[in-house]
Protein backbone atom coordinates (compact mmCIF):
# COMPACT_ATOMS: atom_id res chain seq x y z
CA UNK A 1 0.00 0.00 0.00
CA UNK A 2 2.81 2.40 0.90
CA UNK A 3 4.53 1.72 -2.44
CA UNK A 4 1.34 2.49 -4.34
CA UNK A 5 0.70 5.74 -2.48
CA UNK A 6 4.25 7.01 -3.06
CA UNK A 7 4.10 6.04 -6.72
CA UNK A 8 0.78 7.83 -7.26
CA UNK A 9 2.01 10.98 -5.53
CA UNK A 10 5.20 11.03 -7.58
CA UNK A 11 3.27 10.39 -10.80
CA UNK A 12 0.94 13.30 -10.06
CA UNK A 13 3.90 15.55 -9.32
CA UNK A 14 5.73 14.51 -12.49
CA UNK A 15 2.66 15.21 -14.64
CA UNK A 16 2.17 18.60 -12.97
CA UNK A 17 5.84 19.44 -13.57
CA UNK A 18 5.34 19.20 -17.32
CA UNK A 19 3.10 22.27 -17.16
CA UNK A 20 4.51 23.95 -14.06
CA UNK A 21 8.24 23.22 -13.75
CA UNK A 22 8.49 24.73 -10.28
CA UNK A 23 6.35 21.84 -9.01
CA UNK A 24 8.99 19.52 -10.41
CA UNK A 25 11.57 21.26 -8.19
CA UNK A 26 9.34 20.61 -5.18
CA UNK A 27 8.99 16.93 -6.09
CA UNK A 28 12.69 16.54 -6.82
CA UNK A 29 13.61 18.20 -3.51
CA UNK A 30 11.17 16.02 -1.57
CA UNK A 31 12.51 12.85 -3.17
CA UNK A 32 16.16 13.88 -2.82
CA UNK A 33 16.00 14.91 0.83
CA UNK A 34 13.32 12.73 2.38
CA UNK A 35 13.80 9.70 0.09
CA UNK A 36 10.23 8.51 0.77
CA UNK A 37 10.64 5.56 -1.59
CA UNK A 38 13.38 4.22 0.72
CA UNK A 39 10.73 3.95 3.43
CA UNK A 40 8.73 1.49 1.32
CA UNK A 41 9.34 -2.26 1.21
CA UNK A 42 8.19 -3.21 -2.27
CA UNK A 43 8.62 -2.13 -5.87
CA UNK A 44 8.83 1.60 -5.07
CA UNK A 45 12.07 1.18 -3.10
CA UNK A 46 14.31 1.05 -6.17
CA UNK A 47 12.20 3.02 -8.63
CA UNK A 48 14.04 5.92 -10.38
CA UNK A 49 11.64 8.53 -9.02
CA UNK A 50 14.31 11.23 -8.62
CA UNK A 51 15.33 10.89 -12.27
CA UNK A 52 11.69 11.03 -13.35
CA UNK A 53 11.09 14.24 -11.40
CA UNK A 54 14.27 15.79 -12.79
CA UNK A 55 13.41 14.80 -16.36
CA UNK A 56 9.86 16.16 -16.09
CA UNK A 57 11.15 19.44 -14.68
CA UNK A 58 13.66 19.91 -17.49
CA UNK A 59 11.08 18.96 -20.13
CA UNK A 60 8.59 21.32 -18.55
CA UNK A 61 11.12 24.14 -18.78
CA UNK A 62 11.54 23.47 -22.49
CA UNK A 63 7.82 23.36 -23.36
CA UNK A 64 6.50 25.97 -20.94
CA UNK A 65 7.28 28.84 -23.29
CA UNK A 66 8.14 31.09 -20.35
CA UNK A 67 11.23 33.25 -20.65
CA UNK A 68 13.80 32.12 -18.13
CA UNK A 69 17.01 33.86 -17.11
CA UNK A 70 19.57 33.44 -14.39
CA UNK A 71 19.53 35.92 -11.49
CA UNK A 72 22.23 38.57 -11.35
CA UNK A 73 24.71 37.39 -8.73
CA UNK A 74 28.50 37.33 -8.92
CA UNK A 75 28.73 34.11 -6.95
CA UNK A 76 27.17 32.25 -9.88
CA UNK A 77 30.43 32.76 -11.78
CA UNK A 78 32.36 31.13 -8.95
CA UNK A 79 29.75 28.39 -8.73
CA UNK A 80 30.11 27.72 -12.45
CA UNK A 81 33.90 27.74 -12.14
CA UNK A 82 33.76 25.22 -9.30
CA UNK A 83 31.54 22.89 -11.34
CA UNK A 84 33.85 23.29 -14.35
CA UNK A 85 36.88 22.54 -12.17
CA UNK A 86 35.28 19.25 -11.13
CA UNK A 87 35.34 18.31 -14.81
CA UNK A 88 39.00 19.35 -15.11
CA UNK A 89 40.01 17.35 -12.03
CA UNK A 90 38.15 14.32 -13.38
CA UNK A 91 40.09 14.53 -16.64
CA UNK A 92 43.33 14.43 -14.62
CA UNK A 93 42.07 11.95 -11.99
CA UNK A 94 44.07 9.02 -10.67
CA UNK A 95 41.15 6.75 -11.57
CA UNK A 96 39.21 8.48 -14.39
CA UNK A 97 36.48 5.81 -14.62
CA UNK A 98 35.53 5.97 -10.94
CA UNK A 99 35.90 9.74 -10.89
CA UNK A 100 33.63 10.04 -13.93
CA UNK A 101 30.85 8.18 -12.12
CA UNK A 102 30.97 10.62 -9.21
CA UNK A 103 31.27 13.61 -11.54
CA UNK A 104 28.10 12.51 -13.31
CA UNK A 105 26.30 12.31 -9.97
CA UNK A 106 27.55 15.76 -8.97
CA UNK A 107 26.60 17.32 -12.31
CA UNK A 108 23.06 15.95 -12.04
CA UNK A 109 22.69 17.64 -8.66
CA UNK A 110 24.15 20.92 -9.92
CA UNK A 111 21.83 20.84 -12.94
CA UNK A 112 18.81 20.71 -10.65
CA UNK A 113 20.16 23.54 -8.48
CA UNK A 114 20.54 25.54 -11.69
CA UNK A 115 16.96 24.63 -12.56
CA UNK A 116 15.85 25.93 -9.16
CA UNK A 117 17.36 29.31 -10.02
CA UNK A 118 15.59 29.31 -13.37
CA UNK A 119 12.04 28.21 -12.50
CA UNK A 120 11.33 29.57 -8.99
CA UNK A 121 9.97 32.93 -10.05
CA UNK A 122 8.27 34.58 -7.07
CA UNK A 123 8.18 34.79 -3.30
CA UNK A 124 5.30 32.32 -2.90
CA UNK A 125 7.12 29.63 -4.85
CA UNK A 126 10.30 30.27 -2.88
CA UNK A 127 8.43 30.09 0.42
CA UNK A 128 6.89 26.76 -0.65
CA UNK A 129 10.32 25.43 -1.57
CA UNK A 130 11.61 26.28 1.91
CA UNK A 131 8.68 24.37 3.40
CA UNK A 132 9.54 21.34 1.26
CA UNK A 133 13.22 21.48 2.24
CA UNK A 134 12.48 21.93 5.95
CA UNK A 135 9.80 19.25 6.24
CA UNK A 136 11.57 16.67 4.07
CA UNK A 137 14.49 16.57 6.50
CA UNK A 138 12.38 17.63 9.47
CA UNK A 139 10.36 14.43 9.11
CA UNK A 140 13.35 12.45 10.34
CA UNK A 141 14.17 15.00 13.01
CA UNK A 142 10.63 14.91 14.42
CA UNK A 143 10.43 11.12 14.15
CA UNK A 144 13.88 10.76 15.68
CA UNK A 145 13.03 13.19 18.49
CA UNK A 146 9.95 11.19 19.49
CA UNK A 147 12.02 8.00 19.35
CA UNK A 148 14.72 9.60 21.51
CA UNK A 149 12.26 10.69 24.18
CA UNK A 150 10.56 7.27 24.17
CA UNK A 151 13.87 5.41 24.57
CA UNK A 152 15.69 7.88 26.80
CA UNK A 153 18.33 8.50 24.15
CA UNK A 154 19.64 4.95 24.43
CA UNK A 155 19.74 4.37 20.66
CA UNK A 156 21.15 6.29 17.74
CA UNK A 157 18.99 8.03 15.12
CA UNK A 158 19.68 7.09 11.49
CA UNK A 159 18.65 8.54 8.15
CA UNK A 160 16.97 6.95 5.10
CA UNK A 161 18.98 4.01 3.71
CA UNK A 162 21.04 4.35 0.51
CA UNK A 163 21.03 8.14 0.58
CA UNK A 164 23.48 10.97 1.23
CA UNK A 165 22.19 11.16 4.81
CA UNK A 166 21.83 7.48 5.72
CA UNK A 167 24.38 7.61 8.56
CA UNK A 168 23.82 8.97 12.04
CA UNK A 169 26.34 11.78 11.51
CA UNK A 170 24.85 12.75 8.16
CA UNK A 171 21.20 12.88 9.26
CA UNK A 172 22.22 14.95 12.28
CA UNK A 173 23.97 17.51 10.06
CA UNK A 174 21.00 17.60 7.66
CA UNK A 175 18.68 18.29 10.60
CA UNK A 176 20.94 21.08 11.82
CA UNK A 177 20.96 22.70 8.37
CA UNK A 178 17.15 22.85 8.19
CA UNK A 179 16.59 24.01 11.78
CA UNK A 180 17.14 27.69 10.83
CA UNK A 181 14.74 27.26 7.90
CA UNK A 182 12.12 26.04 10.37
CA UNK A 183 12.80 29.13 12.44
CA UNK A 184 12.20 31.32 9.37
CA UNK A 185 8.90 29.54 8.69
CA UNK A 186 7.94 30.03 12.33
CA UNK A 187 8.65 33.76 12.15
CA UNK A 188 6.62 34.08 8.94
CA UNK A 189 3.68 31.89 10.02
CA UNK A 190 0.41 33.75 10.44
CA UNK A 191 -1.30 31.07 12.53
CA UNK A 192 -0.27 30.73 16.18
CA UNK A 193 -0.91 26.98 15.90
CA UNK A 194 1.60 26.69 13.07
CA UNK A 195 4.14 28.67 15.08
CA UNK A 196 3.66 26.38 18.08
CA UNK A 197 3.85 23.25 15.93
CA UNK A 198 7.10 24.44 14.38
CA UNK A 199 8.46 25.24 17.85
CA UNK A 200 7.72 21.69 19.00
CA UNK A 201 9.23 20.32 15.78
CA UNK A 202 12.45 22.25 16.37
CA UNK A 203 12.76 20.92 19.92
CA UNK A 204 12.21 17.36 18.70
CA UNK A 205 14.83 17.91 16.01
CA UNK A 206 17.27 19.07 18.69
CA UNK A 207 16.66 15.85 20.64
CA UNK A 208 17.19 13.87 17.44
CA UNK A 209 20.54 15.60 16.80
CA UNK A 210 21.74 14.74 20.30
CA UNK A 211 20.67 11.12 19.85
CA UNK A 212 22.83 10.79 16.75
CA UNK A 213 25.80 10.58 19.14
CA UNK A 214 27.69 12.68 16.59
CA UNK A 215 30.38 14.86 18.12
CA UNK A 216 30.63 16.99 14.99
CA UNK A 217 26.88 17.52 15.00
CA UNK A 218 27.03 18.52 18.67
CA UNK A 219 29.58 21.25 17.86
CA UNK A 220 27.52 22.34 14.82
CA UNK A 221 24.35 22.49 16.94
CA UNK A 222 26.15 24.71 19.46
CA UNK A 223 27.28 27.05 16.67
CA UNK A 224 23.79 27.18 15.17
CA UNK A 225 22.28 27.91 18.60
CA UNK A 226 24.67 30.82 19.07
CA UNK A 227 23.88 32.30 15.66
CA UNK A 228 20.15 31.77 16.11
CA UNK A 229 20.42 34.00 19.15
CA UNK A 230 22.53 36.57 17.31
CA UNK A 231 20.21 36.64 14.29
CA UNK A 232 16.91 36.42 16.16
CA UNK A 233 14.66 39.51 16.26
CA UNK A 234 13.61 38.33 19.74
CA UNK A 235 16.95 37.50 21.35
CA UNK A 236 15.74 37.42 24.94
CA UNK A 237 13.01 34.91 24.11
CA UNK A 238 15.40 32.77 22.08
CA UNK A 239 17.94 32.73 24.92
CA UNK A 240 15.19 31.73 27.37
CA UNK A 241 13.98 28.90 25.12
CA UNK A 242 17.50 27.54 24.67
CA UNK A 243 18.27 27.93 28.37
CA UNK A 244 15.26 25.74 29.18
CA UNK A 245 15.40 23.27 26.28
CA UNK A 246 19.10 22.41 26.23
CA UNK A 247 19.41 21.32 29.91
CA UNK A 248 16.22 19.27 29.60
CA UNK A 249 17.50 17.57 26.46
CA UNK A 250 20.88 16.83 28.04
CA UNK A 251 19.25 15.49 31.21
CA UNK A 252 17.44 12.93 29.05
CA UNK A 253 20.64 11.50 27.56
CA UNK A 254 22.31 8.43 29.13
CA UNK A 255 25.78 8.36 30.64
CA UNK A 256 27.40 6.81 27.58
CA UNK A 257 26.36 9.87 25.54
CA UNK A 258 28.38 12.13 27.85
CA UNK A 259 31.31 9.72 27.67
CA UNK A 260 31.30 9.98 23.88
CA UNK A 261 31.05 13.78 23.88
CA UNK A 262 33.87 13.86 26.39
CA UNK A 263 36.24 12.42 23.77
CA UNK A 264 36.12 15.78 21.94
CA UNK A 265 38.77 17.04 24.38
CA UNK A 266 40.76 13.79 24.48
CA UNK A 267 40.72 13.12 20.76
CA UNK A 268 44.30 11.77 20.84
CA UNK A 269 42.95 8.71 22.66
CA UNK A 270 40.08 8.11 20.23
CA UNK A 271 40.80 5.81 17.30
CA UNK A 272 38.03 7.28 15.15
CA UNK A 273 39.28 10.84 15.61
CA UNK A 274 42.87 9.87 14.89
CA UNK A 275 41.71 8.03 11.76
CA UNK A 276 40.09 11.21 10.50
CA UNK A 277 43.24 13.21 11.17
CA UNK A 278 45.21 10.59 9.24
CA UNK A 279 42.80 11.06 6.32
CA UNK A 280 43.25 14.84 6.51
CA UNK A 281 47.03 14.47 6.36
CA UNK A 282 46.51 12.17 3.39
CA UNK A 283 44.54 14.89 1.57
CA UNK A 284 47.15 17.52 2.41
CA UNK A 285 50.07 15.40 1.23
CA UNK A 286 48.28 14.40 -1.97
CA UNK A 287 47.39 18.03 -2.74
CA UNK A 288 50.98 19.09 -2.23
CA UNK A 289 52.00 16.62 -4.94
CA UNK A 290 49.07 17.55 -7.21
CA UNK A 291 48.22 21.14 -6.18
CA UNK A 292 46.08 22.08 -9.18
CA UNK A 293 43.65 19.21 -9.66
CA UNK A 294 44.17 16.87 -6.71
CA UNK A 295 43.44 13.20 -7.31
CA UNK A 296 39.89 13.43 -8.66
CA UNK A 297 36.65 12.11 -7.19
CA UNK A 298 36.84 9.04 -4.93
CA UNK A 299 40.60 9.36 -4.39
CA UNK A 300 40.29 8.44 -0.71
CA UNK A 301 41.14 4.79 -1.35
CA UNK A 302 43.40 2.31 0.51
CA UNK A 303 45.90 2.03 -2.37
CA UNK A 304 46.62 5.76 -2.29
CA UNK A 305 46.82 5.83 1.50
CA UNK A 306 49.98 3.72 1.20
CA UNK A 307 51.53 6.57 -0.75
CA UNK A 308 50.31 9.69 1.04
CA UNK A 309 48.98 8.85 4.52
CA UNK A 310 51.19 9.00 7.66
CA UNK A 311 49.61 5.71 8.76
CA UNK A 312 49.08 3.79 5.49
CA UNK A 313 46.92 1.04 6.98
CA UNK A 314 44.60 3.40 8.87
CA UNK A 315 42.23 4.02 5.97
CA UNK A 316 39.27 6.42 6.39
CA UNK A 317 37.00 8.42 4.15
CA UNK A 318 37.58 12.19 3.95
CA UNK A 319 35.32 13.03 6.93
CA UNK A 320 35.57 16.74 6.09
CA UNK A 321 34.13 18.81 3.28
CA UNK A 322 37.31 20.90 3.23
CA UNK A 323 39.81 18.05 3.03
CA UNK A 324 37.51 16.15 0.68
CA UNK A 325 37.65 19.00 -1.82
CA UNK A 326 41.36 19.53 -1.21
CA UNK A 327 42.19 15.90 -1.91
CA UNK A 328 39.82 15.52 -4.86
CA UNK A 329 39.99 18.97 -6.49
CA UNK A 330 43.34 20.36 -5.36
CA UNK A 331 44.08 23.81 -3.97
CA UNK A 332 42.29 25.49 -6.89
CA UNK A 333 39.12 23.53 -6.19
CA UNK A 334 39.33 24.28 -2.47
CA UNK A 335 39.74 28.00 -3.17
CA UNK A 336 36.66 28.01 -5.42
CA UNK A 337 34.69 25.99 -2.86
CA UNK A 338 35.50 28.39 -0.01
CA UNK A 339 34.94 31.43 -2.20
CA UNK A 340 31.50 30.14 -3.18
CA UNK A 341 30.26 29.93 0.40
CA UNK A 342 31.93 33.22 1.38
CA UNK A 343 30.12 34.97 -1.48
CA UNK A 344 26.84 33.30 -0.55
CA UNK A 345 27.22 34.70 2.98
CA UNK A 346 28.10 38.13 1.57
CA UNK A 347 25.08 38.13 -0.75
CA UNK A 348 22.78 37.28 2.16
CA UNK A 349 24.34 40.13 4.16
CA UNK A 350 23.69 42.51 1.28
CA UNK A 351 20.03 41.49 1.28
CA UNK A 352 19.78 42.04 5.03
CA UNK A 353 21.38 45.50 4.84
CA UNK A 354 19.34 46.61 1.83
CA UNK A 355 16.03 45.59 3.40
CA UNK A 356 16.65 47.27 6.76
CA UNK A 357 13.79 49.61 7.61
CA UNK A 358 11.56 48.21 4.86
CA UNK A 359 8.66 46.30 6.47
CA UNK A 360 7.49 44.95 3.12
CA UNK A 361 10.84 43.19 2.73
CA UNK A 362 11.13 41.89 6.28
CA UNK A 363 10.58 38.33 5.05
CA UNK A 364 13.69 38.58 2.86
CA UNK A 365 15.87 39.76 5.73
CA UNK A 366 14.62 36.89 7.89
CA UNK A 367 15.17 34.30 5.19
CA UNK A 368 18.63 35.59 4.34
CA UNK A 369 19.59 35.58 8.03
CA UNK A 370 18.36 32.05 8.62
CA UNK A 371 20.12 30.82 5.47
CA UNK A 372 23.32 32.24 6.91
CA UNK A 373 22.73 30.24 10.09
CA UNK A 374 22.20 27.13 7.92
CA UNK A 375 25.57 27.80 6.30
CA UNK A 376 27.15 28.06 9.76
CA UNK A 377 25.76 24.62 10.61
CA UNK A 378 27.03 23.18 7.34
CA UNK A 379 30.43 24.83 7.69
CA UNK A 380 31.01 23.62 11.26
CA UNK A 381 29.42 20.17 10.95
CA UNK A 382 30.90 19.65 7.50
CA UNK A 383 34.39 19.99 8.97
CA UNK A 384 33.88 16.43 10.22
CA UNK A 385 31.87 14.90 7.33
CA UNK A 386 32.56 14.32 3.64
CA UNK A 387 29.47 15.98 2.19
CA UNK A 388 31.08 18.55 -0.11
CA UNK A 389 28.82 17.74 -3.07
CA UNK A 390 25.59 17.16 -1.14
CA UNK A 391 22.59 18.92 -2.69
CA UNK A 392 20.93 20.58 0.34
CA UNK A 393 23.54 23.31 1.06
CA UNK A 394 23.65 24.22 -2.64
CA UNK A 395 19.90 24.65 -2.61
CA UNK A 396 20.26 26.88 0.45
CA UNK A 397 22.68 28.89 -1.68
CA UNK A 398 20.03 29.04 -4.42
CA UNK A 399 17.50 30.33 -1.87
CA UNK A 400 19.93 33.12 -0.93
CA UNK A 401 20.38 34.08 -4.59
CA UNK A 402 16.64 34.04 -5.31
CA UNK A 403 15.80 36.05 -2.19
CA UNK A 404 18.28 38.71 -3.25
CA UNK A 405 16.96 38.72 -6.81
CA UNK A 406 13.27 39.00 -5.88
CA UNK A 407 13.83 41.89 -3.51
CA UNK A 408 16.23 43.66 -5.88
CA UNK A 409 13.71 43.34 -8.69
CA UNK A 410 10.89 44.74 -6.51
CA UNK A 411 13.05 47.60 -5.24
CA UNK A 412 14.04 48.67 -8.76
CA UNK A 413 16.32 51.69 -8.89
CA UNK A 414 16.26 52.10 -5.13
CA UNK A 415 18.28 48.89 -4.71
CA UNK A 416 21.86 49.66 -3.62
CA UNK A 417 24.33 48.11 -6.04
Amino acid sequence: MRDLVITLVVAAGVLAALRRPHIGIYVWSWLSYMNPHRLAWGFAYSMPFVQAAAGATLLGMLVSGRRIALPRAGLLWIWGAFVLWQCVSTAAAFDPATSWEELTRSLKIQLMILSTLLVISNRTQLHTLVWVMALSIGFFGIKGGVFTIATGGSYRVWGPPESFIAGNNEIALATIVVLPLMRYLQLEAGSPWVRRALGVAMLLCLASVLASYSRGAFLAAAAVGLFLVLKSPQRARMILVLALAVPLALAMMPERWFERMGTIESYEEDASAMGRINAWYFAWNLARDHPLTGGGFQVFQPDYFYIYAPEPTNYHDAHSIYFEVLGEQGFVGLFLFLALWALAWRLASRTIRATAGRPEHQWAARLASMCQVSLVGYGVGGAFLGLAYWDLPYQVMAVIVLTHEFVRHRAGRQWPE
